[in-house]
């Protein structure tokens, strides 16, 4: 195993981690600026308003873009798995 492939295998799984939250991190900053507008036009200085609308949105984003992420994951650790012997070797 050669520092050029371990350099390549972290480079991918970063890859990997940041495609797979990007969405669900969009999502709860888009719906933590709608309310924290909302909280400044209303002067509502209440801090528990913004967890609900947030949990609904995470939940949302995890239905429509679950299957997504869990077919990223899983070809990414098939690309892994199926490579071990090339790198042991």
């Amino acid at each position: 195993m050669t520092p050029e492939s371990v350099m390549t295998i972290g480079g991918q799984a970063m890859q990997v981690t940041l495609m797979i939250a990007a969405p669900i991190l969009l999502v709860v900053l888009t719906i933590g600026l709608l309310v924290s507008i909302f909280q400044a036009a209303t002067q509502i200085n209440e801090q528990t308003l913004s967890f609900i609308p947030k949990l609904v949105g995470v939940i949302a984003s995890l239905v429509v873009v679950g299957p997504w992420m869990l077919t990223t994951m899983v070809d990414y650790m098939r690309t892994v798995f199926t490579g071990i012997p090339a790198l042991a070797g």
